[in-house]
């Protein structure tokens, strides 16, 4: 992931930092630094890092639980507003991702309950608000929000926990689409109620209701994507008529092609049509910005994956979201370029699809690129 650093590997899952989160702490440093000196404003780093240690066991949870059937994780990022794991797959059946969504908030309650002990049970929710408080007690308000980490997480909303086990729990009666929809429509809903809540005190609540509103629409997105593609195969949505330069070609060629096309990547091939690898709009005018026009195209493109004309279409979805790249090329068995797919043209297959009564897809599925 872009901007964030590795810092270890733990049974073959990447731990990484987001550079966002150092500058968390920065803040969290100079908060406490103002109210009561160094002492407390390392006290507050140190609060942080426990707690950050808590949502990093909390992610280890869900990524273990995954692993017991035989899901795995390649990487969990640290943010400020918490961890993301990074699973290859959703768990296929129902009961499954039930256990996976309730691992991570698990995790909490084992966490809080062994605190709650220690301190003999007197810990309130008025620890979290008093964070920036350095007389509070570091474990107390541990404690407190771990107890917090577990209510939040539990709202039936995406991307949090709860979200997920709404949907497990609905798609143990309709298909996972329906689940995945109405368990999004429902987050969407609280997402709007907490933004208006936002509104009246809480500027917080605004910036965590457009996450959960967004985060929503793009689970809702991924999944119907995923329903679409099943049965069909990468040439049916793949784009068949677009420019490609030669590896001879400069920036400023490319810059050409950008205003005389409606592409915004371009294919590097060789003479025998072999995909060297594609340039971005946004790398070429970077290219043009550091380099000038006369620059190589094959110091700016990137290489991207390649799937054989006749895969399954939902399979190559998996790579496009797993590469992080713009499209992937398409080749035949010959290993010459035949087509490109991307996320976008995927989507206006499935439009086009939905607007015809009896399902069937007509010949645009050769469409021109743009």
């Amino acid at each position: 992931m872009p901007w964030s650093l590795t810092v270890a590997h733990v049974y073959g899952t990447a731990v990484r930092i987001h550079v966002t989160f150092l500058l968390f702490l920065i803040w969290i440093w100079a908060a406490y630094y103002q109210q009561g000196g160094a002492g407390a404003a390392w006290e507050g780093v140190a609060f942080v890092a426990l707690l950050f240690l808590c949502v990093l066991l909390h992610e280890f949870g869900h990524i273990f639980a995954a692993r017991r059937y035989g899901v795995n994780t390649p990487e969990v990022t640290l943010w400020p507003f918490g961890g993301i794991a990074r699973l290859e797959r959703i768990p296929e059946k129902p009961s499954e991702e039930l256990i996976v969504a309730l691992a991570g908030p698990a995790v909490n309650v084992v966490i809080a309950l062994v605190l709650l002990i220690f301190l003999g049970g007197h810990v309130g929710m008025e620890h979290i608000e008093s964070i920036e408080n350095p007389n509070t007690s570091l474990l107390a308000k541990l404690a407190a929000a771990n107890i917090f980490l577990v209510v939040f997480n539990l709202i039936p909303a995406f991307p949090m926990d709860g979200g997920r086990v709404l949907r497990a729990i609905l798609a143990m009666n309709m298909s996972h689409a329906q689940a995945t929809q109405t368990a999004a429509s429902i987050g969407q809903a609280l997402a709007i109620g907490l933004g208006l809540l936002g509104i009246f005190g809480n500027p917080m609540l605004i910036i965590i209701a457009v996450f959960v509103f967004l985060a929503a629409s793009s689970e809702a997105g991924a999944v119907q994507m995923k329903q679409a593609a099943q049965g069909l195969l990468v040439e049916d949505a793949m784009i068949t008529q677009f420019e490609t330069l030669g590896p001879q070609a400069s920036v400023g060629d490319a810059a050409e092609a950008l205003i005389r096309t409606t592409q915004k990547e371009f294919p590097i091939v060789d003479g025998a049509t072999h995909l060297r690898g594609v340039l971005t709009r946004d790398a070429m005018i970077h290219a043009l910005q550091a380099k000038g026009p006369t620059a190589s195209v094959l110091e700016a493109m990137a290489e991207v994956p390649t799937v054989p004309v006749r895969s399954p279409l939902d399979r190559a979805l998996k790579l496009i979201t797993e590469s992080g790249a713009p499209v992937v090329g398409v080749t035949d068995a010959g290993g010459r370029l035949v087509g490109l797919l991307s996320p976008e043209n995927v989507g206006e297959m499935m439009m086009l699809r939905a607007a015809q009564p009896e399902g069937r897809f007509g010949p645009w599925a050769k469409k021109p690129a743009g």
